[in-house]
């Protein structure tokens, strides 16, 4: 009897809901080891993770036994609530509704954790909105403007 193989890269970015600059330096830390564990635990190799004070970008080797709409909704929830039981932010915190994820080539895996490790100073020279828009452009994903994550 034969194993079955597989070799899958996704790169995923959500934002925090409207957009809100609510991730801290002083914490950004402990959410992304947070992460990192809901990732492994789940049988996903984390490869780079990164996060803005709006949003945060995850580069993983995908296990194709979890749905990503699956494993995005137990990381956006578990964390959502492990932020406020920690009481970061005095603020209201939650994650924005939506995600996007994109796939790569194993030949590209450098590239992609140097770009998502590299977020801040990506983001002095472009925003985030910006960024999006050319990620779906260059995956060539149609979109409509409004159901795009709420950029004020």
């Amino acid at each position: 009897m034969g194993d079955t193989y597989s070799q899958s890269y996704f790169h995923l970015i959500f934002a925090v809901q409207n957009r809100m600059a609510l991730i801290h330096k002083d914490w950004k830390q402990e959410l992304e080891k947070y992460i990192t564990g809901i990732i492994q635990n789940h049988g996903h190799k984390l490869i780079a993770i990164g996060s803005m004070p709006d949003h945060i970008h995850i580069f993983i080797g995908y296990n194709l036994n979890q749905k990503i709409p699956e494993l995005v909704e137990i990381v956006k929830t578990s964390s959502n609530v492990w932020i406020k039981e920690k009481r970061f932010t005095p603020f209201k915190f939650n994650w924005q509704k939506g995600y996007g994820a994109f796939s790569y080539a194993h030949s590209q895996i450098d590239s992609v954790a140097q770009y998502v490790l590299n977020q801040e100073e990506h983001h002095m020279k472009k925003s985030f909105k910006d960024e999006y828009l050319e990620i779906l452009r260059k995956f060539n994903v149609p979109f409509k403007e409004e159901y795009l994550f709420d950029f004020i």
